[in-house]
Formats: structure tokens, C-alpha cells, sequence
């Protein structure tokens, strides 16, 4: 994102860098603004200064600064937009915030027209194995290059995941994931919905996993935690907010076809996911009955990230008629539709073929761009004008 971050500096008075906590925003901006002045609003003395006294607390700083973790003294926000509007010196302000939902509120009504809005999620796969990302439409191409064979096996990534803590040496991955849900949960969740009993969120946030890869279904899902549909979903907001889900939409095209209208529920973090479903150990997820669910959040998340790092909303959907007829991911390109099928088989199937044909002879050639399947396994090649992709293509 560097390139994203000083491009937009260049154009912007404020660049707000939002993300799940431990996504390494704070490492982000210090190295890419190293000239900026540094204050974390976690620390007690300037976090007092800036509620107490705001103005104040801005007048400090003549040239430009990072301020880390906004959300905590939100009302700044307002007085900013004072100070850019009689200044427009583009960089000046660099914030960020884990807080999206709260954080956007304030951005919404204060810095509309003066902000570039980024997001930092956890690393890429690319990332870790120290590799420049690939543009996601080109594993479509037949002279797609395939990258090296990462480092790290499949099913020890989808259970470690992606936050940069866990591929440092010597963490222990459940210690991590245990510490990181019970902060998430006590203080973030508990900031935003002022609630006291987080023991209902949390068993929230389980069956969220146990139906990741599934059509949403909110009555369902409050009922089995005990809240009501309207408390589900704004559960539900918040999670998808502070970037622990993705709700992935239907495609809008009906190509004569009667389709579903609900979202499909997917996690951002593999690892996050496979410490809900608690999975202890990399070997399990061999056989795992949610593998598939658990695949898929991976392959949708790492092309998710590519876009958004690229500071583009991602043009990801999915396709499903009434009758079960199904892609799991649509990419949509200057108009034309780019399914892929994504299996969690190591071994490349007939049957992997059968919806992507179905969906281009339905939805006429002439709104297809090309089709691919994204398997487990390690094979690469074209079959039947459709690329066949192992799971480290992106």
C-alpha cells in the first residue's frame, strides 16, 4: 500500500488508514511518513490532552503528524476540519483507527470532501512469502506465470492466518488468537454497543464461523444466539465495520433468472475462523466438515485484499439461482463477468466445470470474460477455455 498511501498524500489534507487491530497500520505509516511528527492516542497523558482540550492539543503541531488510533478521542475530528480548511497543505494529517464504524460516523459529518478513506487488512499471501501481488485478472490469462510454490503448506496457513504477529518467531498462534478475540470482544465490542454481556457476542461470533461460506440467514442466527433479528444484524454490522467478516452480495444480473437476495457470510482471517471452529492443529483441516467454508474465506480474502490495498472497492460478488445453480465468486471487469469456482480437493474434477458452464451459456458469451477454478492442489493449466489455478495464484 505504500504507493496507495504517498499517492494519496499528495492529493489529500487527511488520509484516515482504518483496519482490524493488529494489522500493522501503526508500522505502516511510520515508515512510509517517516517526517511526520508521531501520537498515539493510546497513551493516556495525550489521549486526556486531546478530550480535555482538542484545540489545544492540534495547536501543537505546525508541520505534519500521525495520529494513531483516533477513535479514542474522536471530537478532534471536527477541529481538523477547521484547520484544513484554512489550510489544505495535502499530507498533513495522517490517522488511523480500528474503529471503523464509529470512526466513519464522525469522518462523515467533519472531513467529507477532505479525506482519502484507506484500509489495511491482514497480509496477503504474497506478502508473507515476500512477493509483489498479481493482478487478480491475470490468473485467468494462459500465459499466466505461476508464482513459486509458497513456503508455507495450505492447511498451515488457513489455520495460522494472515495477521503479521503470527509469522513473527516464537508466537504461539493460540495464545495469540485467545488474547486477540478477548480484547476484540471486552473493549472494542464492548465501546461500540455498550453492552455488558459479552458472553452473548462471543457465542455470536462462533456461529458466525460455524456458517462461513453459507447464505445469510439473520432470523436463524439470532434465534440460535437467543437475540433478536434486529440485534443480529446489528451484530452483524459491526463485525463486518471492524473488518472481521466480509459479506459477499449477489450479483444484481438475473440472466432470466430467479435468484437469491441474501449474502454469503465469509471471515477476512482464515486463522480467525479456524480459532472460532476450534481447530488445534494445521492437520485437522485435512478432513475438517467446514474445509470447504474455510477455503473458500481464504481465496475471497486474499483477492479482496488485493483490491483493497490497491485502494479499490472490491468488485467481488457471487451468483446463485433458486434452483441451486451456483458461483462462488463473480469478478466484475469494464462490464463482463469473470467466474471462478473455488474446491477445496487437491485433485481437479469433471464436476468443478459443471456451474461455470451452466453460467456462461446462460449469461451469453458476450457478458463473460473468462472463467477459472481455484483448487487445493498443485496443478496449473488451461481446460476447456477455463484456467485451472492451485491456491497461491494471487
Amino acid at each position: 500500500m505504500e504507493g496507495v498511501l504517498k499517492k494519496a498524500a499528495k492529493q489529500f489534507p487527511v488520509i484516515f488508514l482504518t483496519g482490524p487491530r493488529q494489522s500493522g497500520k501503526t508500522t505502516l505509516v511510520k515508515s512510509v511518513f517517516k517526517k511526520h511528527k508521531y501520537v498515539s492516542l493510546e497513551d493516556t497523558d495525550e489521549r486526556r490532552f486531546a478530550l480535555e482540550d482538542p484545540r489545544g492539543f492540534l495547536a501543537r503541531f505546525t508541520g505534519s503528524v500521525i495520529l494513531d488510533e483516533v477513535q479514542r478521542a474522536p471530537d478532534i475530528l471536527s477541529h481538523i476540519q477547521t484547520i484544513v480548511d484554512e489550510d489544505k497543505k495535502p499530507g498533513r494529517f495522517i490517522l488511523t483507527g480500528s474503529q471503523q464504524f464509529l470512526l466513519l460516523q464522525g469522518i462523515s459529518q467533519s472531513l467529507a470532501g477532505r479525506v482519502a478513506l484507506l484500509e489495511l487488512l491482514p497480509l496477503s499471501l504474497a506478502e508473507i512469502e515476500g512477493r509483489k501481488s498479481k493482478d487478480p485478472l491475470s490468473i485467468f490469462n494462459e500465459s499466466y506465470r505461476l508464482p513459486d510454490i509458497p513456503k508455507i503448506p495450505l492447511e498451515e496457513l488457513l489455520f495460522t492466518g494472515s495477521y503479521p504477529s503470527l509469522h513473527a518467531k516464537n508466537t504461539d498462534r493460540n495464545l495469540w488468537m485467545k488474547s486477540y478475540e478477548r480484547t476484540y470482544v471486552e473493549r472494542d465490542v464492548r465501546n461500540i454497543l455498550k453492552i455488558g454481556d459479552t458472553a452473548t457476542f462471543s457465542r455470536f461470533l462462533r456461529l458466525c464461523a460455524g456458517r462461513a461460506g453459507q447464505l445469510l440467514n439473520l432470523s436463524s442466527l439470532g434465534n440460535d444466539c437467543g437475540v433478536t433479528h434486529s440485534t443480529a444484524r446489528r451484530w452483524l454490522s459491526i463485525l463486518e465495520a471492524s473488518h472481521i467478516v466480509i459479506l459477499l452480495k449477489p450479483h444484481h444480473k438475473k440472466f432470466a433468472r430467479r435468484l437469491v437476495k441474501s449474502p454469503k457470510l465469509y471471515f477476512l482471517d482464515a486463522g480467525l475462523l479456524c480459532y472460532l471452529l476450534l481447530v488445534r492443529h494445521p492437520e485437522e483441516l485435512k478432513s475438517h466438515a467446514l474445509r470447504g467454508g474455510i477455503m473458500e474465506s481464504f481465496v475471497i480474502s486474499e483477492l479482496w485484499k488485493s483490491f483493497v490495498h490497491n485502494g479499490e472497492e472490491p468488485p467481488l460478488f457471487f451468483w446463485r439461482d433458486h434452483t441451486g445453480h451456483e458461483i462462488d465468486l463473480l469478478m466484475e471487469s469494464s462490464s463482463r463477468l469473470y467466474p471462478v469456482e473455488i474446491k477445496s480437493s487437491r485433485t481437479v474434477s469433471s464436476e468443478f466445470f459443471r456451474h461455470i458452464r451452466f453460467f456462461c451459456d446462460l449469461a451469453g458469451r458476450k457478458n463473460i470474460g473468462k472463467s477459472a477454478v481455484i483448487h487445493a492442489g498443485d496443478d496449473s493449466y488451461i481446460r476447456n477455455g477455463t484456467a485451472v489455478r492451485p491456491w497461491w495464484v494471487v
